[in-house]
């Protein structure tokens, strides 16, 4: 993008960016099932197109494939005027057809700078000698930023930045050859899962300006709120075949939840009351750990705390504080009447306490083990007597019992996790966990990035595990889902609890007004 002198953006020339891209007979299959059948989809320049589908409906498969990552059984794709025949599309057709992807794991490195980071998609630039040529690497990183209007200074650690700012840097790496390769198709892959509402309009103003300027943008999201404000069409895929394609005016939540699903929506059922009067499971006081300062919380069986605050508040030091991953600065934690002195999430698991962290592929998930591995792995005792091997027949039985339980679409408890649909892989990890039968659930982003059948599914298991007497601390960014499920949320704001909200007071709106909004200097954080 190029600014005019009075800072508005201009256009590149339309000849560079206006395309279209159109599927034709893809069809993708898998041990066992078929991931997408005979699909045809067509997005049009300029436009915004979403695609929506549950947790293995075939979006990811759609995705890797059109990023050459895999390969299609069949089908052909055009872009533009060129033909490809999507069984032999890989890597480098993709680049070269001018498909730009970004992921929901964004592929940055923290630790590097935001110069390194952009100079992963163009290389790095070198002296005469061989070296990095660092000067030259900053100003082309200083260029890019300042065409995408990123006001970053390009030596700044990637992990010292907001994740939205991280996310527009990611885009402005896969685009930033647009001038000279003519990026046609920009593909984003639940770009705003973990951002907060404010940050996520951010993102999606900016992606507004993208398609203004005749890009095409496939918007893979399960925010179904995003996909009817943002977009300007939607496709449903649902087990591997197209539903329907419309502009996204005729589209409803309920008619897109219906077409998802198959049948109609499940009603959003009102938050339960639950018990309270069963006393105190969890009493901190004082407790100062990360940003935070002086905290108090109490937490009673049989009730569900939400905690809201942006990005950097501390809500998620909290709950690896409790779970023993952090060593707190200050304060008291007592757990089920004891005073915690020495902790460890090694006995916090054995109080009883559970985690689900926010990063499920770094600290939860064994992509690379099978299913029944990452069902079982904080059970294994249970299946290994004093001096004697694995019961390998009952790891299969209880595995089975929990995939059938916890409705995990999964092929095989043998089949590896990195197989499942991101929202089956997170059912994995609440399986887990919630099969111990934990007193105190610490749920950090517990539906991120899971389409809204799923959600329903993991907010009656957490419900299930509180009515049995356990509590349940949740932590997210979306905060209808704190409306919707915790019966108070904490609201975290400069390292202090802002408010707390209960009954009446529980609204979507009140908590993003206290989360996002000094109310004394009436500024939005």
């Amino acid at each position: 993008m190029q600014k005019t002198e009075g800072g508005a953006v201009s256009r590149l020339p339309v000849d560079r960016l206006q395309s279209s891209l159109s599927i034709r007979g893809l069809t993708k299959t898998y041990p066992g099932t078929r991931a997408l059948d005979h699909i045809d989809l067509n997005f049009a320049a300029g436009r915004i197109h979403a695609v929506v589908g549950g947790n293995g409906s075939g979006k990811s498969t759609l995705i890797k494939i059109l990023a050459g990552v895999l390969r299609a059984d069949t089908g052909a794709l055009t872009i533009g005027t060129d033909e490809f025949d999507l069984s032999g599309f890989d890597a480098a057709s993709s680049r070269n057809a001018g498909v730009r992807v970004v992921h929901q794991d964004l592929g940055v490195f923290p630790i590097l700078s935001v110069a390194e980071n952009i100079a992963l998609g163009s290389g790095y630039p070198t002296t005469a000698l061989g070296l990095v040529g660092w000067r030259s690497l900053r100003k082309r990183a200083a260029t890019v930023l300042d065409s995408f209007q990123i006001d970053v200074d390009p030596g700044t650690p990637m992990q010292s930045l907001r994740l939205a700012v991280q996310t527009r840097i990611a885009i402005a790496r896969a685009l930033q050859s647009q001038d000279n390769a003519s990026s046609k198709v920009l593909v984003l892959d639940e770009p705003t899962a973990a951002l907060p509402t404010h940050e996520a309009n951010e993102l999606l103003g900016t992606l507004r300006g993208f398609a203004d300027m005749g890009l095409t943008i496939i918007y893979v999201s399960h925010r179904l709120d995003e996909i009817l404000d943002h977009t300007d069409d939607a496709s449903v895929i649902r087990d591997g075949s197209l539903v329907g394609t419309e502009t996204t005016p005729s589209w409803t939540e309920e008619k897109l939840i219906s077409a998802m699903i198959g049948k109609a929506p499940i009603a959003r059922k009102p938050r339960a009351q639950t018990q309270m009067n069963r006393g105190n499971l969890l009493e901190i006081r004082g407790l100062e750990t990360g940003p935070l300062k002086h905290l108090d919380l109490t937490v009673a069986k049989g009730e569900i705390v939400g905690i809201a605050g942006l990005t950097g508040s501390g809500r998620s030091s909290l709950l690896r504080t409790i779970f023993g991953v952090t060593k707190p600065a200050g304060g008291q934690i007592s757990f089920d009447g004891q005073k915690i002195h020495a902790n460890s999430p090694e006995r916090a698991a054995n109080r009883g306490i559970a985690m689900v962290p926010e990063n499920r592929a770094v600290e939860a998930a064994f992509a690379d083990l099978p299913i029944r591995d990452n069902l079982l792995i904080t059970r294994l005792p249970e299946f290994a007597p004093p001096g004697r091997i694995l019961r390998a027949g009952l790891i299969e039985k209880e595995a089975s019992a929990l995939v059938a339980r916890f409705a995990i679409k999964a092929v095989s408890t043998a089949s590896t996790l990195s197989t499942l649909s991101g929202g089956n892989q997170q059912k994995v990890i609440m399986a887990r966990w919630l099969s111990r039968e934990p007193k105190l659930l610490l749920l950090d982003e517990p539906t991120q990035g899971v389409d809204i059948n799923s959600r329903n599914e993991i907010h009656e298991q957490i419900r299930e595990a509180v009515n049995g007497g356990a509590a349940a601390i949740v932590v997210s960014s979306d905060f209808d889902e704190l409306a919707l499920l915790a019966d108070r949320v904490l609201v975290i704001r400069g390292g202090h609890v802002r408010a707390e909200l209960a009954e009446q007071d529980l609204t979507v709106e009140r908590i993003t007004q206290l989360a996002t909004f000094d109310e004394q200097s009436g500024t939005r954080k």
